[in-house]
């Protein structure tokens, strides 16, 4: 499911890393125009960004290969926010001489500010390659694989950074969420105890450790850990669907349902929370309190194949087949691989005597793999761009 805003340690971190004058000036060989470079200079170091750039520019049409013209143009349009132009000018400088000092980290550092991670990283592994101990490359290149989900590729370089700034908390968080995306649990764990000593109440650093021991099969322990940080932020973004979910696996439905309603109080339209509120309530056959609140589930932003599915379910429990071959369908379209929406719609099919087309479902569900129960962490973790939420 997709992160509420601060539920977690967040890529605005990189705010902190890149304050206070981050972009780093290339060194410059002796100018084509001594006399036009002095001047733009002069204006750099007055702060007249846009007026530097102007001369910048000036220079790179008058001297079109001019490489520290055009890496010097790329820094003042980067100084001004203006990041698309400055790729493109960094970009120009490279192919003239890729050896100017700074320029392949400028370059990555305008590719990070605007988001475009994927693409900030191999100008960012190009600068630690040349200068190893470049402090500022390996947070960005660290933070640009956690932002673009490469989470094992992240953490060796979160790992340095945390080392280097052992009292960074934020630091320590992204680094332990990278460790429970890539399954290292007892790196989580270890981040987890380093950040309690720190901040003892800290109610992430909880979650964090329970969506690790739920990874690890340590259910109760995981429980343990959320009740904490229910404790310490009662209304920290995902704290109560992260207890309930873990009480639901437990078929704990009672208890779960209260958490999921306590995430809807803090969070109407939470998606998955209505989703499994909506379960545990047809689980504890209520029909009617199930049909209302997944009627809710579906029409959220990010609705999930589960509430679909579940809707279907009730619906058919009234013969309202046409509905819930409906739901079936779009439970299906969500999650192509989801077994039980092909069995129920094969079994509504079968009953409405649509013969081959039960035929059919059942034939696609016979081929499909018994699914594995979900853990916390995929319950947890925003799907990439464009994917869907899958149910357990």
């Amino acid at each position: 499911m997709t992160i509420l805003p601060g539920s977690r340690w967040k890529l605005v971190l990189a705010g902190a890393i890149c304050a206070g004058g981050c972009t780093v000036l290339a060194q410059a060989r002796e100018p084509q125009e001594p006399g036009a470079a002095k001047l733009a200079m002069a204006l750099d170091q007055q702060g007249r960004f846009s007026e530097a750039a102007q001369a910048w520019r000036g220079l790179t049409e008058r001297n079109p290969r001019d490489a520290m013209a055009w890496a010097s143009l790329g820094l003042d349009l980067a100084r001004q926010g203006k990041y698309p132009d400055a790729v493109t000018a960094y970009r120009t400088a490279l192919k003239l001489n890729p050896r100017i000092p700074g320029l392949q980290l400028n370059l990555g550092l305008a590719l990070f500010k605007q988001g475009k991670l994927d693409e900030a990283i191999p100008p960012l592994k190009q600068t630690l390659a040349t200068s190893p101990g470049n402090a500022q490359a390996g947070i960005l290149l660290g933070m640009s694989y956690y932002g673009s989900a490469h989470y094992a590729q992240a953490v060796p370089y979160l790992r340095a950074a945390v080392e280097k700034s052992p009292q960074n908390v934020e630091m320590r968080g992204v680094l332990a969420q990278s460790c429970l995306y890539a399954k290292q649990y007892n790196c989580v764990l270890d981040e987890y105890k380093q950040i309690l000593l720190v901040n003892p109440d800290s109610a992430q650093a909880h979650m964090l450790a329970g969506e690790a021991l739920d990874g690890m099969n340590e259910t109760e322990k995981a429980i343990a850990e959320f009740q904490a940080a229910e404790k310490a932020a009662p209304t920290e973004p995902n704290v109560h669907f992260g207890l309930g979910y873990l009480l639901w696996k437990q078929r704990r439905y009672e208890e779960a349902a209260e958490e999921f309603r306590k995430e809807i109080e803090n969070e109407p339209m939470h998606a998955p929370a209505l989703a499994y509120l909506g379960d545990t309530e047809m689980k504890l056959e209520h029909p009617a309190e199930a049909e209302a609140i997944l009627r809710r589930a579906v029409h959220q932003a990010g609705a999930t194949s589960l509430a679909w599915l579940d809707l279907g379910i009730v619906l058919a429990g009234e013969g309202k087949n046409d509905e819930a071959a409906a739901d079936f369908r779009q439970a299906i379209q969500l999650e192509p691989d989801g077994v039980d929406a092909h069995w129920r719609l094969a079994r509504l099919d079968q009953a409405t005597g649509k013969t081959e087309e039960a035929r059919a479902e059942f034939a696609k569900a016979r081929a499909l793999h018994e699914k594995q129960d979900k853990g916390l962490v995929q319950q947890l973790t925003p799907p990439p761009s464009g994917a869907t939420q899958k149910t357990p």
